[in-house]
């Protein structure tokens, strides 16, 4: 029995004994080398030198250069090669194995350790000054001193404005280190707004009050009015509104007792009268295309919009002060069919003079296509040119003037005693009747075309008349 226990107890020496040393064997193998289960930028390390680890990370990293971006999105790459851009991995290398305990090999067996180094970079330090000194919005930034930057109120194409050069100021030192520091870093991009790059500046006392006098223009200019124009719109916008502050004679904001802003007088007036020049349309001159194919300047006549121009002076006096936002169509002295600067649009009727045709279209197509008759030009009674409209229709009509008593069964008249309608003593309408033995000014449509017409058309309906 002792002898067998003697055997055990050798045999369980020589199983320590070479335990401890593959034990103390493998502490001493891994000194060099990293532990069991090291990943390092997704490169298996096990058993290898920092050596041969660093010529496999320096293999596989690539470092093309660092782009830049300020705070409006602008971008700006650096190149590495215009700055001498180098990397190693070995210092890194070493920090990380000497952080591994060779001794405490066996606790890799259970749990392996994967990490992401990044290499100790070199670069010529004034070549990179030399190439931050170029880019265009760094370079802006620099012409122009902290001491220079203002606070003021301007004014534009677009209304006054404020022009606040000392909030978010990018500071050039600032964005330096976060270059130098991103370059160092190997990093790809680099946002100088996110690296904090930017501060306000001190403001004085005077710009203090600059920017109080802004909160006065920025509400004045506030207004929310928009003048709907047929197919058009108008905003009363900051554009408009910036030329109703008053002035002082020194070219400053004018302001009444309570320190308000001042309304410029006849300002609003002004408005809606160029509102009206623009899109008052009675009498104008027209460009028409002709059924006919050419294209005719067709003037006067009584057809179109008129604004009542006291009404809204009153109402935009009233909504800019009180400060209401509303779409608003104007009120009109004198209404169209259609509102805005083509108010004829696709339904009116068509009398060439010229051509002694009377066309009707309804939605842009072609209803009617008949020959008339129209004034004697021979007797001077030619029937007058202009864009027109039918304001009354009637039916059993006998028209009256010196020396005639004519009966018609359709009247539509469109300017004056000048209307369409009816006339059954005529046998032929059309050619070159109209310059002998024309009309006292009307237009004289045959029976069946006039009872079509006088179904189809409707008060209001635009009517166009040329030679």
């Amino acid at each position: 029995m002792k002898t067998v226990l003697k055997h055990l107890a050798i045999i369980f020496c020589i199983i320590l004994v070479s335990l401890m040393g593959t034990y103390i064997g493998l502490a001493i193998y891994y000194h060099n080398a990293f532990a069991y289960g090291t990943w390092i930028n997704n490169v298996y390390c096990t058993g290898r030198s920092i050596e041969e680890v660093n010529a496999d990370l320096a293999q596989d990293f690539a470092y093309e250069g660092l782009t830049v971006v300020d705070r409006d999105g602008n971008a700006y790459k650096i190149d590495a090669r215009d700055i001498g851009y180098q990397f190693d991995f070995m210092q890194a290398l070493e920090i990380y194995q000497k952080q591994q305990n060779p001794w405490m090999w066996i606790e890799s067996l259970y749990h392996g350790d994967s990490r992401e180094l990044t290499p100790v970079v070199s670069y010529d330090r004034q070549a990179l000054e030399r190439v931050i000194e170029e880019i265009p919005f760094l370079k802006a930034e620099s012409g122009q001193s902290d001491e220079e930057r203002r606070v003021a109120i301007i004014k534009t194409n677009h209304g006054y404005e404020l022009l606040n050069e000392r909030t978010d100021v990018l500071q050039i030192g600032e964005a330096k280190e976060a270059i130098a520091k991103a370059i160092e870093e190997s990093k790809t991009e680099v946002s100088l707004e996110d690296e904090g790059c930017y501060h306000d500046l001190e403001l004085t006392a005077q710009m203090q009050d600059t920017l109080r006098q802004w909160e006065q223009v920025e509400r004045f200019q506030q207004c929310g009015i928009v003048y709907r124009m047929g197919e058009e719109s108008v905003p009363v916008d900051a554009s408009v509104v910036c030329d109703w502050i008053e002035l002082s004679e020194d070219g400053s904001f004018a302001a009444d007792e309570e320190g308000n802003l001042k309304l410029r007088e006849n300002a609003v007036e002004e408005f809606i009268d160029a509102l009206a020049d623009e899109y008052d349309t009675v009498g104008v001159s027209r460009e028409f295309r002709t059924t006919r194919g050419d294209i005719v300047t067709v003037e006067g006549g009584t057809y179109g919009n008129r604004i009542d121009r006291d009404a809204e002076v009153e109402y935009l006096t009233d909504a800019f002060r009180s400060g209401r936002k509303e779409v608003h169509e104007p009120a009109y002295s004198q209404k169209a069919l259609l509102q805005g600067k083509n108010d004829i649009g696709n339904t009116y009727i068509e009398v060439d003079m010229g051509e002694q045709m009377l066309y009707y279209y309804a939605d842009g197509v072609q209803q009617i296509a008949t020959p008339v008759v129209t004034g004697n030009i021979s007797r001077k009674m030619g029937t007058p040119s202009g864009v027109n409209y039918v304001y009354l229709k009637q039916t059993d009509r006998i028209l009256r003037g010196p020396g005639y008593a004519s009966h018609v069964d359709f009247w539509m008249p469109v300017k004056g005693n000048i209307g369409i309608h009816d006339a059954a003593w005529r046998g032929k309408f059309g050619g070159s009747i109209y310059r002998t033995n024309g009309s006292h000014g009307c237009i004289n449509t045959p029976r069946d075309a006039m009872v079509q017409l006088y179904e189809s058309v409707q008060v209001g309906t635009p009517v166009v008349m040329f030679y």
